[in-house]
């Protein structure tokens, strides 16, 4: 983001300064010399934090404020307010019925047929399935903190190890 006496200019539009001078939409491509003769400062703004987790809002100046959601469930009826471990659960809960319905076919199949078996392969993906989702929602319960909540979530390092819980769901092989 760019600013020029207080106000944001955008790359690629033009803007007038305080002279009256309206300055072209190329403008970004001048050398930073160029840029602070003119008046014009970069603003690096901050990074937004995970929405999963906290509610935020951005000032004009690119800095965040952010408030951690609440992680359990709050009110009841018709004022229920899902937590974060809430959500995430029904998440997991909804990503482990869309897995396993691409397997439906077989049970239905066995249980139409009686003498047709649930194929080995994919018998054994669904109760993976089953226990994975299971420890997901383990973890998530188990988490005492935001932070925690946080760790769950499934990541690459950047020399390429995993770490996290949350959406690793096993492949049917």
């Amino acid at each position: 983001m760019w600013k020029y006496d207080g106000k944001t200019i955008r790359e690629h539009k033009s803007w007038v300064d305080d002279n009256g001078i309206m300055h072209p939409k190329n403008w970004h491509i001048w050398s930073a010399e160029e840029k602070a003769a003119a008046g014009i400062t970069e603003v690096i703004e901050d990074t937004p934090p995970d929405s999963r987790l906290y509610k935020w809002s951005m000032d004009r100046n690119g800095s965040i404020t952010s408030t951690a959601k609440a992680l359990d469930d709050a009110g009841s009826g018709d004022d229920l307010v899902l937590g974060v471990k809430s959500v995430l659960k029904n998440n997991v809960k909804s990503q482990q019925g869309s897995l396993l319905a691409q397997t439906d076919w077989a049970v239905i199949r066995a249980a139409d047929a009686g003498s047709v078996a649930i194929p080995s392969n994919i018998a054994t993906w669904r109760a993976a399935i089953k226990t994975k989702a299971t420890a997901m929602e383990d973890a998530i319960d188990g988490a005492a903190n935001t932070a925690a909540v946080a760790a769950l979530f499934l990541s690459w390092d950047s020399d390429g190890n995993k770490s996290g819980i949350l959406y690793d769901w096993p492949v049917l092989g």
